[in-house]
């Protein structure tokens, strides 16, 4: 497959001509483009979703177990096994800060080394921010948990190897903390991939 040249992804990006806010709240903006293709063509209406940026992390103890959150997940109706994370607020500094605020937060856990493992989009036909990704080490229980109004949180201790296996059972369903997942145990060697 050849890769496309800049000049050609120039061509491929839309003209936004016009945006109307149609919901604007807290968590969750929508909004309706109006937008023009590089041969002309109008596309009208192109739905956007405006989220705030995300920080997830992947976080282990001093003694290598993972740290993992549950709790209810009102749209699937499910009691989630996570790993932490959640929007980067006004006042955190960078994504970093974000991810360390979240930690503290959820599980009261803080960490001797943070590694950024970059961005990824949720979904970038519709969703307009990015959620960036952390592997955190050293966690040491440091704070007591202090949720966000109608957060309730269990923390699980659990052993790398063992984690690897529930995630090789599919035990952790969403989809956006499978992608950190997995770039942190690749960064670990924990995954390997053959060609």
């Amino acid at each position: 497959m050849d890769i496309i040249h800049n000049a050609d992804e120039e061509k491929m990006k839309w003209k936004t001509l016009s945006s109307e806010y149609l919901f604007n709240d807290t968590w969750l903006r929508a909004r309706r483009d109006k937008c023009q293709k590089s041969d002309g063509k109008i596309v009208y209406p192109y739905y956007v979703v405006e989220y705030p940026q995300w920080a997830t992390g992947m976080g282990l103890t001093d003694s290598n177990e993972v740290i993992l959150v549950k709790q209810y997940r009102h749209a699937v109706e499910i009691v989630s096994t996570e790993i932490p994370g959640g929007c980067i607020d006004a006042t955190d500094a960078n994504p970093e800060a974000a991810i360390r605020r979240e930690f503290i937060e959820e599980t009261g856990y803080t960490f001797d080394e943070v590694e950024y493992l970059g961005k990824t989009s949720p979904n970038p036909s519709t969703n307009s921010n990015w959620m960036h990704m952390f592997l955190l080490t050293g966690g040491k229980l440091t704070h007591p948990q202090s949720f966000d109004e109608n957060e309730e949180i269990e923390v699980l201790l659990v052993p790398l190897e063992e984690f690897v296996q529930m995630v090789l059972n599919n035990q952790i369903i969403q989809a956006m903390h499978m992608t950190t997942i997995f770039f942190a145990l690749h960064k670990m060697g924990k995954l390997r991939i053959h060609l």
